[in-house]
C-alpha cells in the first residue's frame, strides 16, 4: 500500500502554524497545526470539536465561503485541516486569522449547540473554543508563515 503524503512528515520535529499540506487541481488542503505532535499536549475532544463548530460557521460565511470546501479536527488531535478551492496563500491567512479573531472577540454564542444540530451537542464549550483559537492566532502572529513543511 502506497504511503500517503502526510506520513512521510517526520512528526517529531514538526511545529505549529499553517502549512500547505497537498494541491489537488483547484484543491489545496492546509494544514493547521495548533500544536506540536507527539508532546503529549493535545486538544481534549471537546475544544476540538468546538473549535470544528466555531471556526467552520465563522469561515463558511466569510470572504471565501463559495471555496470553502471542508474544515474539520485531525485525529491526533494537534490540528484542523482546511480545504479551499482556488486557494491564494496569504488570502487564506488573512481570512483564517480574521476568523480567529471573530471567534475570540465576537462570538457570543456556540454554533451548533442543539439536539437538532449536532450528533453530540453536549461536549460544546464556546470558552474552550475560544482559548484555543486565541492560542492559535497567536501562533501564527508570532511566526513567519512560509507555507512548507
Amino acid at each position: 500500500m502506497e504511503q500517503i503524503a502526510s506520513f512521510k512528515i517526520d512528526h517529531n520535529t514538526l511545529t505549529e502554524g499553517i502549512y500547505v499540506s497537498r494541491i489537488d487541481s483547484d484543491i489545496t488542503t492546509y494544514d493547521l497545526r495548533t500544536r506540536r505532535p507527539n508532546k503529549d499536549d493535545y486538544m481534549d475532544n471537546c475544544t476540538m470539536h468546538s473549535v470544528e463548530h466555531m471556526l467552520a460557521t465563522v469561515l463558511r460565511s466569510g470572504e471565501l465561503k463559495n471555496d470553502i470546501l471542508y474544515f474539520g479536527p485531525m485525529g491526533c488531535q494537534t490540528g484542523f485541516y482546511l480545504l479551499v478551492r482556488n486557494a491564494d496563500n496569504k488570502k487564506v491567512l488573512e481570512v483564517l486569522t480574521a476568523a480567529l479573531k471573530t471567534v475570540i472577540y465576537d462570538c457570543t454564542t456556540m454554533f451548533g449547540a442543539s439536539a437538532i444540530e449536532c450528533g453530540n451537542y453536549k461536549n460544546l464549550n464556546l470558552q474552550s473554543a475560544k482559548e484555543e483559537c486565541k492560542r492559535y492566532l497567536n501562533i501564527l502572529q508570532n511566526k513567519e508563515n512560509t507555507f512548507n513543511y
